[in-house]
């Protein structure tokens, strides 16, 4: 496929990522401005009239990377730099605003939507936001925004990049659009060596292996503490059920109502389920409700009661918290065939993590921490409740598995300084408003 036909199909479909966009807005509440002239390349008539000094441009597309992201980010701002921001979705930028609200208070940290991948609107950003380069983190490739990158003499970098089997094969069924997109990345800083190769063999530069920027985030202490203290206040043992994606909650909910029911050797856990995106935040409360089980929701605020089974972790920016609360976590989005989701923050609260059999978007790291006795894999939602009451009960491994979670989390720093690194030239370069 040539770009000129990329394009045209994206006009075309246009109106159908717009619905499904509105659909979204709907469900998940959040300000997407679908229509704003942003999303269009147009600057805000705020900051049209007012000259500003070259950003470093860190595209975070939703809540995943921009949290992946907060590493880099905040070393960036560290050394003075003047940060743009961008997203696609609303918890992404819900989430940036959230983290570095004092580096936007100050004017050092800008947000704003990425343009539709339209080349007008590509050239309009590019002409309007003048970076001084641009970091995609983790796979966002846009091929008319990088042809424009070119022209305009910005160079780009795909930062803690990974780029599955599924996204190669993907890449091959695109072409040459694809190909030229990946060849236009003046650097590629790959998680893995896999994703190295695999980024090599769809058409990029080769890639250099900097590592997984997750590894080098720093939980949030006031939340650990808070966690802990609730954990302790209540005198329960905790189990974490973190990210559900939809079709995955019923089955964890159907486990958590089977031991609730078993009498005798070991009181029932309180289990903290909380679903990945907010959209869906009443949808497992009346799931809930339809199975009969006791809960009540973060977001009441009141401490749940001796009678409460699960508390709906119906809150944004309290991951930490959650981790840090409990004494096991099951970390989902793996058991359904959605590629799971980020296993290192709970590696980082020391604590024993489960996850199910569909970890591809983290393979490497998945398969790194099992051999390394810090997770383990269940085949689904009942067997992953049935080994977190089983390391309850065992009070030995699970403080092992909690200690191997946190000395491979430690061992794979520095992801971070790697990529800073790699991207000095670009960095230190000094660009007049």
């Amino acid at each position: 496929m040539k770009r000129g036909v990329y394009t045209l199909a994206l006009r075309a479909l246009s109106p159908l990522v717009w619905l499904w966009m509105g659909r979204r807005a709907r469900r998940a509440g959040g300000q997407w401005e679908i229509f704003s002239p942003e999303r269009f390349g147009r600057l805000p008539a705020a900051e049209s009239s007012a000259p500003q000094a070259a950003p470093v441009w860190v595209h975070a597309v939703s809540l995943g990377e921009t949290r992946a992201a907060q590493p880099l980010l905040q070393a960036l701002l560290d050394r003075g730099l003047p940060v743009l921001l961008t997203h696609v979705t609303a918890t992404g930028r819900a989430e940036g605003a959230r983290l570095f609200q004092d580096a936007i208070a100050r004017g050092q940290l800008r947000q704003a939507w990425l343009p539709y991948d339209f080349p007008g609107a590509a050239r309009r950003y590019m002409a309007g936001r003048r970076p001084r380069c641009g970091l995609l983190i983790e796979r966002e490739i846009w091929p008319n925004l990088l042809a424009a990158a070119r022209e305009a003499g910005v160079p780009m970098a795909l930062v803690s990049a990974r780029f599955s089997a599924s996204s190669l094969r993907q890449a091959g069924r695109m072409g040459s659009v694809m190909r030229e997109a990946l060849a236009g990345l003046d650097a590629v800083l790959a998680q893995t060596a896999e994703d190295a190769a695999r980024l090599a063999q769809a058409g990029a530069r080769p890639p250099v292996v900097t590592g997984n920027l997750k590894f080098d985030l720093e939980l949030p202490q006031a939340q650990v503490r808070a966690g802990q203290a609730w954990r302790e206040r209540l005198g329960r043992r905790v189990v974490a059920v973190a990210s559900t994606r939809e079709g995955e909650d019923g089955g964890f909910i159907e486990a958590i109502k089977r031991h609730a029911k078993i009498p005798g050797t070991h009181e029932c856990p309180l289990f903290l389920l909380i679903p990945r995106h907010p959209q869906r935040f009443d949808e497992v409360a009346r799931l809930l409700e339809d199975a009969g089980l006791p809960y009540t929701r973060r977001s009441g605020g009141a401490d749940p009661g001796p009678e409460t089974v699960v508390v709906l972790g119906d809150t944004l920016g309290e991951m930490a918290f959650y981790y840090a609360a409990s004494e096991v976590a099951i970390v989902a989005g793996s058991f359904a065939p959605l590629g799971g989701h980020n296993l290192i923050e709970a590696c980082a609260a020391g604590v024993p993590v489960i996850v199910g059999p569909h970890t591809f978007n983290f393979k490497q790291a998945a398969e790194d921490a099992i051999q390394a006795g810090a997770v383990q894999r269940a085949p689904d939602a009942g067997q992953a409740v049935d080994a977190a009451m089983a390391l309850l009960a065992d009070e030995a491994r699970r403080r092992r598995s909690g200690e191997a979670a946190r000395a491979w989390f430690g061992a794979h720093a520095g992801a971070t300084r790697r990529t800073l690194e790699a991207l000095a030239p670009w960095l230190d370069a000094r660009a007049e408003p």
